[in-house]
């Protein structure tokens, strides 16, 4: 007798590990491309995007959230995908403060905090079972909401600014 097929496909050992390798590959990249001479700290791409008004900081949401959808996949519990979503909540918040922002960006390295949980729940899968898809969802649809919000928040600044300086 056939065993049923599963709803989704089995992940092997050896695609989990080239996927993490891309992950970190990817939050180094946004995180600490750039390292900073006689420091342990870097720049990375999400704070030089901060520096782009308006959509610097939604693409920075974006580029973070696909780390959340690859631990998703890798079979992230909820509480491993509700912190990765914090972190990047705090990131996205905090740094559209003009230029403290980006400053607090080189500080805050969302990215590499999110893989950091990864790596731990991949050692101890045991701790907390798979997210299901409606969380997975949410969560998703909450990033994409707080990057809209960004841009309006972004689109608002620079309204008030252009304001002050013509003086409409």
């Amino acid at each position: 007798m056939s065993k049923p097929p599963t709803r989704f496909p089995q992940i092997n050992s050896d695609t989990k590990a080239a996927r993490l390798k891309r992950l970190r590959l990817v939050s180094r990249i946004l995180d600490k491309a750039i390292p900073i001479p006689g420091t342990n700290a870097g720049i990375g791409l999400d704070p030089i995007l901060g520096l782009l008004p308006v959509g610097g900081d939604f693409l920075g949401v974006l580029l973070s959230a696909y780390i959340v959808i690859e631990a998703a996949r890798l079979g992230a519990s909820q509480g491993v995908l509700a912190k990765m979503t914090l972190n990047i909540t705090i990131d996205a918040v905090l740094g559209i403060v003009p230029v403290l922002g980006d400053i607090f960006d080189i500080a805050w390295t969302a990215n590499e905090s999110n893989i950091k949980l990864l790596e731990e729940h991949l050692q101890f899968p045991h701790r907390g079972n798979k997210a299901n898809s409606w969380f997975v969802f949410v969560i998703l649809a909450g990033l994409l909401i707080l990057a809209i919000g960004v841009v309006v928040f972004a689109i608002i600044v620079l309204k008030l600014l252009l304001g002050a300086l013509i003086g409409s």
